[in-house]
């Protein structure tokens, strides 16, 4: 049945609710790729095997709970909302849980914590938010992620899902929902962070249709997983974020641009399609309201370049991604030479809170200038890596030491926005982490990537890793990349190789610069900033290795 006025939406909320909120003991499964990767398909099948046709219990998946380090995660949910996550599960502690089930016994594994009401039966358990990796997050983006199936439109729209789109399409005109995104303060969380509205707002106004919006999923910096976490764990969030977008810029074709190395992602954002377009929340007359809007998958084979918006659009057109001169910006000509609009997948996910909560309560989260929360995938020399999100402006301080649990006394540095960010010093980790605030220090805050770095990491060799990653997936278009890139990573070989020059550093930092004012695309520009920055805040770890000395003892052996 598609839906076709707000009778219909509320009517599949309550089967949602229903699902949700069942009298059924629910024993939930973290099934994103991490819970994958860690055992969670031999998890799920030992539990669904061993509580096959048992009465009043049931066995789901569900998305990434963020704890990355603990996986598999298993959470058992009674009827009354009485939870508890259990961390670590493997196929033994499985069967325990599931036997402990059958005979109305509280599971026995390691607990994580509770959730929800657990208080009232398992008042004893530590709560899941107080622990210090959750307690400082706040979950605008992740905030269905492992709570709903993700292949359930019905549990997703018990979450206010669709209720943005409506509002958005019967309350406001085109151009009064570009405003509200204007208003809400909401930034492109994929690189530079240009505001979303004025975004909209170029492809409204350019000549020209049909017009196009796309969703950047491509997403292939070293240790970023934020994404493609998303897409697997509330896919829903993203096609309706793009269908609220296309309304506002004019826009009845859509793409979404996902690497093929995301097999997760793509089979449940086929789903989420299939499920949305038979209920009436894409495709024709989307909910009664006359507006058509198509919405494809396009699968990218992984180079990094993609990333940037031209040579992106070069590959959905089954064209080599090659970046192009700008201008014209896509906003003018993208898509078949036609305005096109571009965010990524943490963006678009935004944009359906906005509409739901308001754009002034969305803008009373962050910073002046940074508004709403930022997803990170936190990695490196840490206890507790995984996914979160926090406030924007919340400190670096606080994401190393309190929701990653660092050692204090250990850590160097981090490096944030991959390849295209640099490194900062563990002397600058009083900094809020906004887009500012990241520039200024010589990093950008990118699509969320975050690594730490202890003592024993040399930066010399950091500089040199990311510079390879990246002179290898250069498009080779531009000269400067092409070849500035090339010679900038000699230099790092031989410096991490004791075979340096007293003109090396020198050498390698006028060419830094060159390649950062004279490179075609983003690619070229922001790749020398692993070397800038650790020029920046290590010079003395440089000069070491000119005197075949390695700080960290990683090189020369």
């Amino acid at each position: 049945m598609k839906v076709t006025s707000k009778e219909d939406l509320e009517d599949i909320k309550k089967r949602g609710l229903t699902s949700l909120q069942s009298d059924k003991t629910k024993v939930k499964v973290g099934l994103a790729s991490c819970g994958k990767a860690a055992g969670g398909d031999k998890v799920f099948a030992k539990l669904e095997g061993t509580l096959e046709g048992q009465e009043g219990i049931a066995v789901e998946k569900t998305g990434c709970l963020g704890f990355c380090a603990r996986e598999p995660l298993v959470e058992v949910e009674g009827p009354e909302g009485d939870s508890l996550v259990f961390e670590e599960v493997d196929e033994e502690s499985a069967a325990r849980i599931a036997n402990s089930l059958k005979e109305g016994k509280t599971p026995e594994a390691k607990v994580l914590g509770r959730k929800g009401n657990g208080e009232k039966k398992y008042g004893d358990r530590k709560d899941l938010n107080s622990l210090d990796f959750y307690r400082s997050q706040k979950k605008l983006v992740l905030k269905n992620s492992g709570i709903i199936d993700p292949e359930s439109l019905e549990e997703y729209a018990a979450k206010d899902g669709y209720f943005g789109l409506w509002k958005a399409m019967n309350k406001y005109s085109p151009g009064e929902v570009i405003e509200e995104v204007k208003s809400s303060g909401l930034r492109g969380r994929g690189g530079a962070g240009f505001p979303t509205g004025k975004k909209w707002e170029f492809a409204r106004n350019a000549e020209g249709n049909p017009k196009y919006v796309i969703c950047n999923a491509d997403e292939g910096d070293p240790g970023a997983y934020m994404d493609r976490s998303i897409l697997e764990g509330d896919p829903f969030s993203v096609l309706e974020g793009m269908a609220i977008g296309a309304y506002a810029i004019g826009a009845n074709q859509g793409y979404i641009y996902v690497r093929a190395e995301y097999p997760v992602a793509v089979e449940r954002l086929k789903k989420a399609i299939e499920l949305a377009e038979d209920r009436g929340f894409l495709g024709e007359d989307i909910m009664g309201t006359g507006f058509d809007f198509e919405l494809e998958i396009k699968q990218g084979a992984g180079a990094f370049v993609c990333g940037e918006e031209t040579a992106l659009i070069a590959s959905i057109q089954s064209k080599r991604g090659m970046p192009s001169p700008r201008p014209p910006f896509p906003a003018q000509s993208g898509f078949r030479g036609q305005p096109t609009n571009i965010n990524n997948v943490e963006t678009w996910a935004n944009v359906t809170t906005v509409f739901i909560r308001g754009a002034e309560w969305f803008s009373s989260i962050g910073t002046e200038d940074s508004k709403g929360t930022k997803v990170f995938s936190l990695t490196g020399d840490i206890d507790n890596t995984g996914l979160v999100e926090v406030p924007m402006g919340t400190t670096i301080e606080e994401i190393v030491y309190k929701i990653g649990g660092a050692e204090r006394g250990s850590i160097k540095a981090i490096q944030t926005g991959g390849p295209s960010g640099g490194v900062i010093p563990k002397e600058k980790f009083d900094l809020p982490v906004d887009y500012e605030s990241l520039q200024e220090a010589g990093s950008i805050m990118g699509s969320g990537g975050l690594i730490v770095m202890d003592e024993e990491t040399c930066l010399v060799e950091v500089a040199r890793f990311f510079l390879d990653f990246i002179q290898d997936e250069s498009c080779g278009k531009c000269t400067p990349c092409r070849d500035g890139t090339k010679r900038m990573l000699e230099i790092l070989e031989r410096l991490t190789s004791g075979n340096s020059t007293e003109e090396d550093i020198k050498i390698l930092e006028e060419l830094s610069h060159y390649v950062k004012e004279s490179s075609l695309c983003g690619l070229g520009q922001t790749a020398p900033n692993p070397v800038l920055s650790t020029l920046r805040y290590f010079r003395n770890e440089y000069e070491a290795h000119l005197e075949g000395n390695c700080p960290a003892g990683v090189c020369f052996e």
